[in-house]
């Protein structure tokens, strides 16, 4: 018995490897300069600590890359479509982090109109070369799951997508500074997992 295992090995192995190596990274490795641009409204902010608990300021002590936090407290996912090509414009980032629509869903706006500016955004971004991941936010109710849309745009432009991280994290009453926003603990949390995803998906 012993000698058949050890004949099949090999063979074993070499599957796992083929079997490994056709499961693709959504994303190519940023140069030793590139910039991670984090777009987004009051949880890209920060907002319920300080800005230096922020998570891009967090994830970019975690990655040695520039991280710059293109957050605007309140905005809405109009607002961002107009704003996002400036700030792509001023910053050149190699990758973004698209956090939106938060408000939008808190203010009862039409949620087809909130997924079309997302697509605009993640289409102009990746026609300028920019590598987009994007970061789904809960419904309505914080308790509940992400919002459809962020899966189904996900699959359209073959995206990244952190779908699950937001709701986790505003189910965990120590990492929250009040209802809808995180404290330090939360920030810091919420950086580490999306370094482990960029790092996992061959970001770094």
């Amino acid at each position: 018995m012993k000698q058949f295992m050890k004949s099949w090995r090999p063979g074993i192995i070499l599957a796992l490897l083929l079997l490994c190596g056709c499961q693709q990274s959504h994303l190519t490795p940023l140069s030793e300069e590139g910039v991670i641009l984090a777009f987004g409204d009051s949880l890209t902010v920060g907002v319920g600590a300080n800005r230096a608990d922020s998570y891009p300021s967090v994830l970019q002590q975690l990655s040695g890359h520039r991280v710059v936090n293109g957050g605007i407290s309140g905005e809405t996912t109009a607002e961002g479509v107009k704003r996002l090509p400036k700030v792509l414009a001023d910053t050149e980032p190699e990758l973004l982090l698209l956090l939106e629509g938060g408000n939008d869903i808190l203010r009862n706006r039409d949620l087809n109109q909130t997924k079309q500016h997302l697509a605009t955004m993640i289409e102009y971004a990746q026609n300028q070369g920019v590598q987009v991941v994007l970061i789904a936010v809960p419904e309505k109710n914080l308790f509940s799951d992400q919002a459809p849309l962020y899966r189904e745009l996900a699959e359209q432009y073959k995206l990244l997508l952190l779908d699950e991280m937001v709701s986790d994290l505003l189910r965990t009453p120590s990492y929250k500074s009040d209802t809808i926003h995180l404290n330090a603990r939360g920030y810091r949390a919420m950086a580490e997992e999306i370094y482990a995803e960029l790092e996992r998906e061959g970001a770094f």
